[in-house]
């Protein structure tokens, strides 16, 4: 982790105010957090902090209010939550700048913590204003960042504050970014990739990136239809985005210019209808017939995805293969996923992958446990694979 400035950088924090950027954009019910697993992910900085004797003060954000006050995205539920997840009382003030969150901060001792209000209850925080930034400042000596999942945003608090204040990556952050380097910066190779999902539309930018990048490709879920059709197979009722035939044939060039293989599915699991438990027949790609929709991949496309696992010394995947969420088409993303699981158990493989609908398939799986690394910053996640700069990261890095 030699690439950014971690909590390792930052020297003795006793007696400091640490301002400290989460992502506690969490579920919420009735005034309720209905999942912590944010809040709990971030548990091991908040606690080497206050064990350091730092006065620790919680930023983030919660909801879209647009610049203004708005009562029901206040941060205070999430603070009674932080307090229970933590063990110990987080004090609340009611606005993140001026008097109100001066007061609060001057009252801390060392080792105590406090949350301040919703950041984006002010205009300066989406705009990354500087003055909003100085207001910010203002009630800080130190400033980490622990919102990987916010770091794609040039914000006041992802992005403003690692210029004014001594910045450095919290353990989470720290734990994402030597992922992700891992992963495509500097991964062992042969790397091997799995993009699936719906639509090409979506994922352009990723495809792209990703075959300068990898030794291997493999599209599968809806969007392997649109290079299936790119090819001239008939893919029948299947999902399939026909206007962008031409995307993909320029996708597939670029695969041959990298010599990256593309690995696209050469069977079907084919229903008429898109239910549980749907009457299915499994075909090769150049027989489906033109009342079935493609809704998995076929076990001879799961061997082919497992021979280049076994091929792999890294893996990054976005995206199931299938339509995992109903039976029986999860059995594709389901097989996959469990030879990934246990190369990587066996210490063959790194693998590291990410994307709600990644991280729900692989729990599905039964395996995010066996995955080196799990993502859940979602945009962050993406943007970072698209090859995109991401303001937040970039801030924390070393001077040359």
């Amino acid at each position: 982790m030699t690439q950014f400035r971690t909590l390792d950088d930052a020297g003795d924090l006793k007696g400091k105010r640490v301002l400290v950027r989460v992502d506690f954009n969490v579920p919420m019910d009735g005034g309720r957090v209905t999942d912590a697993t944010r809040i709990k992910r971030v548990l091991p900085t908040l606690n080497e902090l206050v064990e350091a004797g730092a006065k620790v003060i919680l930023l983030a954000h919660f909801g879209r209010p647009k610049g203004k006050p708005v009562a029901a995205e206040s941060l205070r539920p999430i603070a009674e939550a932080t307090a229970s997840a933590l063990g110990r009382p987080v004090a609340f003030a009611e606005d993140c700048i001026g008097e109100t969150a001066a007061s609060a901060v001057a009252a801390l001792k060392d080792g105590d913590v406090l949350m301040l209000e919703n950041t984006r209850f002010h205009a300066g925080e989406e705009k990354n204003d500087k003055a909003f930034v100085e207001a910010l400042a203002a009630n800080g000596d130190v400033y980490v960042n622990e919102a990987f999942s916010a770091a794609h945003r040039a914000h006041a608090s992802t992005e403003g504050l690692a210029h004014v204040l001594p910045a450095y990556a919290g353990r989470l952050m720290q734990a994402e970014l030597d992922a992700l380097t891992k992963g495509l910066e500097a991964p062992a190779r042969p790397v091997v990739a799995i993009v699936g999902g719906s639509k090409v539309s979506t994922k352009i930018d990723l495809l792209k990136n990703l075959v300068a990048k990898v030794d291997a490709l493999v599209i599968g879920g809806g969007m392997a239809n649109t290079f299936l059709h790119a090819a001239g197979l008939s893919v029948g009722k299947s999902l399939c985005e026909r206007d962008l035939a031409s995307t993909a044939q320029a996708i597939i060039e670029a695969a041959r210019e990298n010599n990256c293989a593309l690995i696209l599915p050469v069977d079907g699991v084919v229903a008429e209808e898109f239910k549980a438990g749907a009457p299915h027949h499994t075909y090769g790609v150049d027989a489906i017939p033109d009342n079935g929709m493609i809704l998995d991949i076929g076990g001879l496309s799961v061997d082919r995805i497992s021979a280049a696992i076994d091929d792999a010394k890294t893996l990054v995947w976005n995206g199931p293969v299938g339509a995992f969420e109903i039976a029986p088409f999860d059995q594709g993303t389901v097989a996959a996923a469990r030879h990934a699981a246990a190369r990587t158990k066996a210490g063959q493989l790194v693998s590291v992958a990410g994307g709600g609908d990644t991280v729900a398939a692989l729990n599905h799986a039964g395996v995010s446990a066996d995955f080196t690394y799990i993502s859940t910053a979602g945009g962050a996640f993406l943007e970072w694979l698209e090859g995109k700069p991401l303001p937040g990261v970039d801030a924390l890095r070393r001077q040359a």
